[in-house]
């Protein structure tokens, strides 16, 4: 990549404990707290904020001036840090924040609080702008090397479904394409949490005003855990289908009829549930129950403004690792059960299914189509595998890939979505049938979401098994891939298995 700052390996003076000298009285005052960073940082750090003014001095008016010049630092944070915790702790008012956890991938976990810069776009190019902004700014930030998964610099957010996706005032804050360079991360794997803080220095900026701003905010950082689930709130939960139930089910027909007539192979129809609550939605406890209950899942909660996108989804989109890409097509569905030899049975039986073949083949071979043009060799298993989730089990197909060339992980983002898993088959026809059918602004609902590094590495999943909180007022969607067979009362029931995810977390 670009130019980075010196990186020395942190030694044991990374951090200034509780029992550390105070600074020399000369000295500007030093910020308190478990978060505060140790005088051997603080120097690296300040030598960092100097060479960014000078270099954003230096390009003052011309074209490569672009947003201005990251500075940042990362360095190892104590092994009990709870990331999503203290982002949930820490938060301003109004201020975005972002939180992406997998704890059966190695704990893996990356939380973000403020805005640095934002990178956002809409429109068909709304990938590829994004892709550009931040490669840019990465080329030229000053930095530690990204040598672990999520730590260092990174940019982390979302897309919206469709180009300009998002226009419903309900969506507020969720531009089509919107991803945030933090002030402040925190990742994990395994035992391991490093954090990060980052600022951008423009040429009217000063490294001691830049200096000041970070460790005000690192002062304010705390850690203390999840807020719970109220267990006996008062007030009653109302829960109603944003259209009746019959809407949906006309829907499926209708999508029905248009397959069988060989406009399309495939259309994938969502609907909308509300909840409206005797309060307004604690995101964070929400959050602490998903991901302690869908260990296996890409569980995620972007807030924008008053409102926060929270969900446990089943589904990668891509994982950008250096040259090696990985993806899993995941379509057909069915319920669990907590009989082992009638849930072994109801996996074979979805194994069976010719209708959730046909919808598990045709979402694979797009992907595999869009990968090839890019890659050295595309492989994807011969035959579908049953993933089981708390409450569902689904088929999938894991596909991997050998980039032929450095291919970002959000212009992979781009080139895959939306997969015919949530979109449709052929998408040029099933797209403007979509918002026609359901009746919806999806949003950021089935567009990918998560985070890339300054090495354009990352990993972004598709936005399922969500809710969009405002208040005290839920958006839960689930949909399903409607193909010739399908049969609209069963689709309908598929739904609801679907949002059995939600539902009874955010109903009381």
């Amino acid at each position: 990549m670009g130019r980075r700052g010196a990186s020395p390996p942190p030694g044991a003076d990374a951090r200034r404990g509780p029992g550390a000298p105070s600074p020399a009285r000369s000295a500007p005052p030093r910020v308190p707290g478990a978060f505060a960073l140790g005088d051997r940082d603080r120097g690296r750090l300040r030598k960092r904020l100097e060479q960014a003014v000078s270099r954003a001095r230096r390009a003052r008016g011309s074209a490569s001036a672009g947003d201005g010049v990251l500075a940042a630092l990362t360095v190892p944070a104590a092994h009990d840090v709870d990331p999503s915790a203290v982002v949930f702790g820490s938060r301003r008012p109004g201020e975005p924040w972002f939180c992406t956890e997998q704890p059966d991938r190695e704990r893996m976990a990356l939380a973000t609080l403020g805005c640095a810069v934002a990178l956002e776009a809409h429109g068909p190019q709304r990938f590829h702008e994004v892709a550009a902004r931040w490669r840019a700014l990465a080329a030229d930030a000053l930095c530690d090397a990204a040598d672990a998964r999520g730590a260092g610099l990174v940019a982390a957010g979302g897309f919206a479904f469709a180009p300009d996706g998002g226009a419903s005032p309900h969506w507020a804050g969720f531009a089509p394409a919107s991803l945030h360079v933090p002030e402040v991360a925190l990742a994990r794997t395994g035992d391991e949490v490093a954090l990060t803080v980052a600022v951008l220095a423009r040429p009217d900026d000063t490294a001691e005003g830049l200096l000041a701003r970070i460790e005000q905010r690192l002062g304010e950082l705390r850690s203390a855990p999840l807020a719970l689930l109220d267990p006996d709130p008062v007030g009653r939960y109302q829960v109603a289908g944003s259209a009746p139930p019959e809407h949906y089910e006309a829907a499926v027909a209708r999508a029905v009829e248009r397959i069988r007539a060989g406009a399309l192979e495939k259309i994938v129809l969502a609907r909308e549930v509300q909840v409206h609550a005797p309060a307004a939605h604690d995101a964070a406890a929400i959050y602490g129950v998903l991901r302690a209950g869908f260990p296996s899942c890409f569980c995620f909660c972007a807030g924008r403004g008053d409102a926060a996108f929270i969900a446990a989804s089943p589904e990668l989109l891509i994982r950008r690792e250096g040259m090696r890409a990985s993806t899993l097509a995941l379509a057909g569905s069915t319920r669990r059960s907590a009989d082992p030899s009638v849930d072994d049975h109801l996996g074979e039986q979805l194994l069976q299914s010719g209708k959730d073949r046909v919808e598990q083949a045709i979402v694979a071979r797009r992907i595999e189509r869009a990968l090839r043009p890019h890659s050295v060799w595309v492989a994807a298993a011969e035959e579908p595998v049953i993933v089981k989730m708390t409450n569902i089990q689904h088929l999938a197909t894991p596909i991997r890939a050998q980039l032929a060339r450095p291919v970002g992980a959000v212009r992979l983002a781009g080139l895959l979505h939306p997969t015919p898993a949530v979109g449709g088959e052929p998408f040029a026809v099933a797209g403007p049938l979509i918002p026609a059918l359901e009746g919806l602004d999806r949003g950021w609902y089935a567009g990918p979401v998560g985070w890339t590094d300054t090495n354009e590495d990352g990993e972004f999943c598709v936005a399922l098994r969500c809710a969009l909180l405002r208040g005290a007022l839920a958006r839960c969607y689930a949909g399903v891939g409607v193909v010739r067979d399908s049969d609209p009362a069963a689709e309908l029931a598929e739904t609801d298995v679907k949002l059995a995810a939600l539902l009874p977390v955010l109903a009381g």
